[in-house]
């Protein structure tokens, strides 16, 4: 990191004083909660998908275009977000997104129909996107680097508890009133925080020029890059990946979207990403390490809910209640984060947590069709704390070591890092359950036989049980059937649980290969 004798001009007109106005402290507050509404509207319709099924008589593959089509959109638009903070500024463009967000929420909750609701969703998703880094960008240039401690655990907790909390959230809300309330609960916040945001932000000054010289080329590239991109991570493990045509046609358009991009970036006069970030070591592992950590954050907010719906059979609110462990172990870890920061080499907190992080994932491997709140109690703890511990401290040297003038296009990158990890997570843990699962049945159905004395035994008592009611032979042999496969199901899970223990403990060797960052407490103001 460059001291004060070597900073540039523009670290050292961007530079804040060593004091925090209370204004502008206030004003990022307001702004962290409106990132905090964007990225919980990625999750909070996971736990309610066949209330709105239902609701918009849509099929179960229709209605997972819910979740997908915001997805894509925010992907595209997390990028584009470094540019347009520049050109529009960041009061501007956040009171933009806020606005637009609230708005497009508004139109979901009022959705008579499917396609409606991806529009919607869709629009929802691309302009929401517009806060996730800009407030990454905000911490790291408004408030002094002898600050990041405080700011860096304030960002790292709504990064990671919003998505977490989703389905508690949505749970909730769906259970308490409808699921058009999922969407109304942003409107009253929305309009709040756009007030807000005008009357208080003073971050910066927007350069409107930059809009004459905006690469519309380069948009499309990258719209065609990391929108089949996601469309091929979100569909291909349940359509067998290039045997769908849709997903062999997105494949495609990916890969000639990507070279077009990547040529675009590095040879246009204006980028519409500016990618330099990457030659700074810290910030290139950090992106790495984000994206690895976003494997896991969404990874088990998508496998916990999951494997209570299918296996225990868990309502949408009774696994928010079961969720809710994860969330409050977060919160309560965030000041523990700061402190640690201001003492210990950041390096060390974050392979400790990458570790405790494994070790949760661990206990997860023995994973049976009884695990209950209780025995999954102290694997979201043990979640909760690892995740806190990684999170935080790859923030502060990922984008506290940039110079303050590179920070609003690499929060960007940075952000998208992490939801493009999470993408690839989910598509991988996806196709481990399957491939898994129809191993395990397959190795189960050849054990039970008429010589395998348990598996007799089993169907002889489910025979019994269902005298009088009909075939009770063959009814028990589709309840045998069941159990194999219920089985089965644990089984993938746990295999899925042991991918994520190994890889996690490898990645905590990754972290050796940053530079030594400064405790946060002896940091220089430049």
């Amino acid at each position: 990191m460059a001291d004060a004798t070597t900073a540039t001009p523009a670290m050292i007109a961007a530079a804040p004083s060593e004091r925090i106005a209370p204004r502008r402290l206030v004003a990022f507050l307001i702004m962290v909660f409106g990132m905090f509404m964007s990225i919980l509207d990625i999750q909070i319709v996971s736990a309610s998908l066949t209330e709105i099924q239902a609701g918009l008589s849509a099929s179960s593959t229709e209605v997972s275009w819910v979740q997908t089509a915001y997805l894509i959109a925010e992907v595209i638009a997390i990028p584009l977000s470094g540019f347009l903070s520049r050109a529009l500024g960041t009061r501007l463009l956040f009171a933009i997104s806020a606005f637009g967000f609230t708005i497009a929420s508004f139109l979901c909750g009022f959705a008579s129909s499917i396609e409606e609701m991806i529009v919607w969703r869709c629009l929802q998703g691309f302009l929401g996107a517009g806060m996730i880094p800009t407030v990454f960008a905000s911490a790291y240039t408004v408030f002094p680097r002898t600050k990041f401690h405080i700011v860096g655990p304030i960002i790292g907790l709504v990064a990671t508890l919003a998505p977490t909390i989703g389905p508690t959230v949505g749970g909730f809300i769906t259970d308490a009133m409808s699921w058009h309330w999922l969407f109304f609960i942003n409107i009253v916040p929305g309009i709040i925080i756009t007030i807000g945001v005008l009357a208080l932000v003073d971050f910066d000054s927007p350069n409107f020029a930059l809009l004459d010289r905006f690469d519309w080329w380069g948009l499309i590239f990258m719209g065609g890059f990391l929108g089949s991109l996601e469309y091929v991570l979100e569909e291909g493990p349940q359509y067998e990946w290039l045997q769908d045509t849709s997903v062999a046609i997105c494949a495609w358009v990916c890969a000639i979207s990507a070279v077009a991009f990547f040529w675009r970036v590095l040879s246009a006069e204006e980028p519409i990403v500016d990618i330099r970030a990457f030659g700074n070591r810290n910030f290139g592992i950090g992106c790495v390490l984000q994206f690895c950590i976003g494997i896991g954050l969404y990874g088990l907010t998508y496998m916990y809910p999951r494997y209570l719906s299918e296996v225990r059979g868990y309502s949408a609110l009774m696994i928010g209640e079961t969720m809710f462990v994860s969330g409050v172990t977060m919160f309560l870890m965030a000041p523990v984060v700061g402190r640690l920061m201001l003492r210990y080499d950041m390096r060390y907190i974050i392979a400790t947590g990458l570790v405790i992080f494994a070790l949760g994932s661990w206990q997860m491997t023995s994973i049976t069709r009884d695990y209950d709140f209780y025995e999954l109690m102290l694997p979201q703890i043990l979640r909760g704390i690892g995740m806190m511990l990684a999170m935080v401290p790859t923030n502060n040297i990922a984008l506290g070591t940039l110079a303050p003038d590179r920070v609003k296009n690499a929060s960007g990158l940075f952000n998208l890092m992490r939801n493009l990890g999470g993408a690839v997570g989910l598509a991988i843990i996806n196709q481990i359950l399957n491939e898994r699962t129809d191993l395990h049945i397959a190795r189960l159905q050849e054990r039970v036989t008429w010589g395998n004395a348990t598996a007799t035994e089993t169907l002889n008592m489910l025979t019994q049980r269902l005298q009088g009611m009909g075939d009770a032979a063959l009814m028990a042999m589709k309840q045998l059937s069941q159990i194999v496969h219920r089985q089965a199901v644990v089984m993938g899970y746990g295999d899925a649980f042991l991918m994520l223990t190994l890889f996690y403990f490898s990645l905590s060797l990754l972290v050796m290969g940053l530079k030594k960052p400064a405790v946060a407490s002896s940091e220089p103001a430049h």
